[in-house]
C-alpha cells in the first residue's frame, strides 16, 4: 500500500516547550488510522497541521502529494475534516449548511442522498441548532463528505455521545473506509480505536511514542493477563506455587491473580481440581488498548523525572 500522508520531523513550539515534538508518521492509503493520548499530548495541533489550518511548524508533511502549507486550496478539494468544535449560525437549517458547504467544492458529493444514507433526510428543514449531538454529529460527517474526499479528518467524533449513539457513529466510520477513503481519527475512547482502527498512535507530550495494529501493540507491551476468583480454602502462598503466576492479590475469598501468558486460567483451574479447592466466579481478563496506554503513559512519565508518576494502575480495572 502506498503511504498517502507522510509527516517528517513535525515540531510546533510556541515558546513553552514544543506541543508537537518531532514526530515522524505515514498513513497508508485506505487506512483507519487512530490516535490516541491524553489531554495536551498534540493531537488536535498535529491533525490541524496536516488539514492545513496550521502553518507554524518546521518539518514537513506531504498529503495526497501536497504540501499543505502551499497547496491548501488544492488539498481542500481532496479532503474532508471534522473539527472538534463546529459552530454554526443560529437560524440555519440542515439543507441551507449543507448546500452552503456544497458551492465550496468543484465536484461535491450530492448532499440529499448523504442525508438519507445518515438517516438525516427527515430533518433537512430542521435547525441546526434544534438537532441532538447524535444528529449534529452525522451532519458533521455528511458535510465533511460532501467535498467527495480521499481522505477524511475525524476530531474527537464520538465525545459527549450516549453509547447507543457512538455505536451508531461506529458503524458509519466504517463505512468511510468502505467506499474508499483513508480515515485520520483522534479519540479518548480506547475501545473506540481498538474496534475501529487498523494501526493506533500512542501520543504523549508531543511525541508519538507508540504505533503499529492494537494486537501489534498489546503483544509488544508484555502485560500480564488477569483472572480473578473466589476460593474461600485458598491461600496466597498456594497460588504462587502455580506455573506462570507472576503476582497474587487477595481480598477477604477473592483471589486477583496475573500470569504472564493466556494459558494463566488452564494453570490455575489444574491446580484447583488437583488440589480439590473448591472455587467460583471465575472471570478472565486479557490485556486490552486502555492497558497498553496506562503502561506506556506511565513509563513516560516515570522516564521524566521533573513530572510524578500519575496513580494509573499497570491494568485498567474492567468491569
Amino acid at each position: 500500500m502506498t503511504a498517502i500522508i507522510q509527516v517528517k520531523n513535525l515540531v510546533v513550539d510556541y515558546g513553552q516547550g514544543p506541543t508537537v515534538d518531532g514526530v515522524t508518521l505515514d498513513i497508508e492509503e485506505g487506512e483507519l488510522f487512530g490516535m490516541i493520548g491524553p489531554n495536551g499530548a498534540g493531537k488536535t495541533t498535529l491533525i490541524e497541521c496536516i488539514e492545513g489550518l496550521r502553518t507554524n511548524y518546521t518539518g514537513t508533511i506531504c498529503i495526497l502529494g501536497l504540501n499543505p502549507k502551499t497547496d491548501r486550496k488544492a488539498l481542500y478539494q481532496q479532503i474532508g475534516v471534522q473539527l472538534q468544535e463546529t459552530s454554526y449560525p443560529e437560524k440555519i437549517k440542515v439543507w441551507e449548511v449543507c448546500k452552503q458547504f456544497s458551492s465550496f467544492y468543484k465536484n461535491p458529493t450530492p448532499y440529499l442522498p448523504l442525508l438519507e444514507e445518515f438517516q438525516l433526510d427527515s430533518l433537512k428543514q430542521a435547525y441546526v441548532a434544534r438537532l441532538s449531538g447524535g444528529e449534529r454529529q452525522k451532519l458533521s460527517i455528511i458535510l465533511a463528505m460532501i467535498a467527495n474526499p480521499r481522505v477524511i479528518f475525524l476530531d474527537e467524533l464520538t465525545t459527549g455521545l450516549d453509547p447507543s449513539a457512538r455505536h451508531t457513529m461506529w458503524a458509519l466510520i466504517k463505512g468511510l473506509r468502505q467506499k474508499g477513503m483513508t480515515v485520520y481519527m483522534t479519540t479518548h475512547f480506547m475501545e473506540e480505536a481498538e474496534f475501529l482502527c487498523d494501526r493506533v498512535a500512542i501520543m504523549h507530550r508531543g511525541k508519538v511514542v507508540a504505533l503499529d495494529s492494537t494486537a501489534k501493540l498489546i503483544s509488544s507491551a508484555n502485560l500480564p493477563y488477569k483472572l480473578t476468583l473466589v476460593a474461600p480454602t485458598l491461600t496466597v502462598e498456594q497460588v504462587n506455587q502455580v506455573a506462570g503466576v507472576v503476582n497474587v492479590e487477595m481480598h477477604d475469598e477473592q483471589f486477583t491473580i496475573y500470569g504472564q501468558d493466556q494459558n494463566i486460567l488452564t494453570h490455575v483451574i489444574s491446580y484447583l481440581q488437583r488440589e480439590d479447592i473448591p472455587y467460583h466466579n471465575v472471570n478472565v481478563v486479557n490485556p486490552n488498548l486502555e492497558d497498553v496506554f496506562f503502561h506506556i503513559t506511565k513509563q513516560q512519565f516515570t522516564s521524566d523525572s521533573s513530572v510524578s508518576t500519575p496513580e494509573k494502575p499497570l491494568l485498567a480495572k474492567v468491569s
